[in-house]
């Protein structure tokens, strides 16, 4: 399993039924490829995605996932958490309105067709650093020493190193 490409895209999205707006996203891309959506609000930068989700491919490289499903496991690193439910509680969709991370791995450019279910907004991919600090439960201490995206990949980093 390999990562090639990856495409990161912001959207602003109204989501009735999860579960709905999952079977359309798997609906639209063809085996292999890979669309993960995330709450934005989660996200401190495309590098800490990036981060994340190369951590997430050579955790199955390496025999170290801690997930069996790649998506999942991305949602695992890019939250930087070890728990499914709490990994989802912090990136997972929710019903309502929301902002997402589009993540498109291995895969053709689904923008169009996202655009056609969300409104994209590439602006809801910059980051919020108060509500990070919140999200992440980043201490004063911390902030004293690195910036939150720093803090983040490290959390992200220390998964691995913590295996």
């Amino acid at each position: 399993m390999y990562m090639d490409n990856i495409k990161i895209l912001g959207f602003r999205a109204s989501i009735d039924s999860v579960g709905d707006t999952l079977d359309k996203i798997n609906s639209i891309k063809q085996d292999g490829e890979i669309i993960q959506l995330l709450n934005a609000d989660s996200v401190a930068s495309k590098n800490h995605i990036i981060h994340g989700v190369n951590q997430a491919f050579l955790a199955f490289q390496r025999g170290e996932n801690l997930a069996n499903d790649i998506n999942v496991e991305i949602v695992l690193r890019c939250s930087g958490q070890r728990q499914i439910s709490k990994a989802f509680k912090m990136m997972g969709l929710k019903e309502g309105n929301m902002n997402l991370c589009a993540i498109l791995i291995n895969s053709k450019d689904y923008t169009r067709q996202l655009s056609s279910m969300f409104t994209l907004d590439e602006n809801v991919l910059v980051a919020d650093v108060e509500k990070l600090i919140d999200i992440y439960k980043i201490s004063d201490v911390e902030l004293s020493c690195i910036s939150v995206e720093d803090i983040i990949i490290d959390r992200i980093t220390k998964l691995t190193v913590d295996y």
